[in-house]
């Protein structure tokens, strides 16, 4: 993987549209063997119709998994994750709504256990990030909407699966390196970080008797939807080069992370994070 080139651009609404973004993300996990880690497994995913979901989506597919793509309003984007589920011979049900909703949530479970009677895998995966200059210029419906869609989601998402997951059961929590090195410019996105790797922590002592590990990522700068409509365009230009390795990320070098976790190789993991992150030493 070298150095990636980075245009300035903008989008103007979240999450973004990864159909829209120059260059395309590395999504698709070219030349990922799966071994079958994930045979005969489910898995939910929020936020799974493009970036980091799709990607983890893609390698879950070629671990032998069905998937149940839940996402908010990226038609496209999640009819193209489907076609790639389907290319690796398996199902993908894509469910279009609001995670920051309870009744969505309760709804996805629903649909998933309906159409494939057991639900093995749960990603928290989806989010949103606005860019402030000052706490000050942080409103209430900002504010809300925020936790709503980062940390709410995951209570309502593993409220809903969690009387379907039996043990040997994994939920991955996607946090973020703001979570330990903070942000400025994203105080309340670092903020639900921050409280989404408690929720894992605490979230995973309450579900270890019975055998369902809970675990999460910490990504880094990674080329996503995210960024284009998040930043200014010079933003986005310069976007990942002030990590060590110079660079930022693709989805397809965060999505082995989840295959990890959502595994049987991760038996003797609980309540940890993992660092996709370019190189940066966070000691958490």
């Amino acid at each position: 993987m070298g150095t990636i080139e980075i245009p300035e651009q903008h989008q103007t609404q979240q999450p973004g549209l990864e159909t829209e973004m120059e260059p395309q993300p590395d999504s698709t996990v070219e030349g990922y063997k799966g071994s079958g880690k994930l045979k005969s497994k489910v898995a939910i995913i929020t936020g799974g119709d493009s970036g980091i979901g799709r990607a983890v989506a893609v390698a879950f597919a070629k671990e032998g998994a069905d998937i149940i793509v839940a996402y908010f309003n990226e038609h496209e984007d999640a009819n193209d994750t489907k076609k790639e589920i389907e290319q690796c011979g398996r199902k993908c049900l894509l469910i279009a709504g609001d995670v920051g909703d309870e009744k969505f949530c309760n709804e996805v479970v629903q649909k998933a256990t309906s159409v494939f009677g057991q639900i093995d895998i749960l990603v928290n995966n989806a989010a949103e990030q606005h860019v402030r200059e000052s706490i000050l210029d942080i409103d209430n419906a900002q504010l809300e909407r925020t936790f709503r869609t980062n940390i709410f989601s995951m209570f309502y998402m593993v409220k809903a699966a969690l009387p379907h997951l039996k043990k040997g059961a994994r939920i991955i929590n996607t946090t973020s390196v703001t979570a330990y090195k903070g942000s400025p410019h994203l105080l309340d996105y670092s903020t639900t970080k921050g409280a989404i790797v408690s929720f894992t922590r605490s979230l995973s002592l309450q579900l270890i008797e019975r055998g369902i590990h809970v675990n999460a990522v910490a990504p880094g700068p990674i080329w996503t939807p995210l960024i284009p409509s998040t930043f200014p365009p010079e933003k986005v230009g310069s976007f990942g080069k002030d990590v060590p390795i110079k660079r930022p990320g693709q989805p397809d070098e965060v999505a082995p992370c989840y295959v990890f976790l959502a595994s049987q190789d991760c038996s003797y993991m609980a309540g940890q994070v993992l660092h996709p992150n370019g190189g940066t030493v966070v000691n958490g």
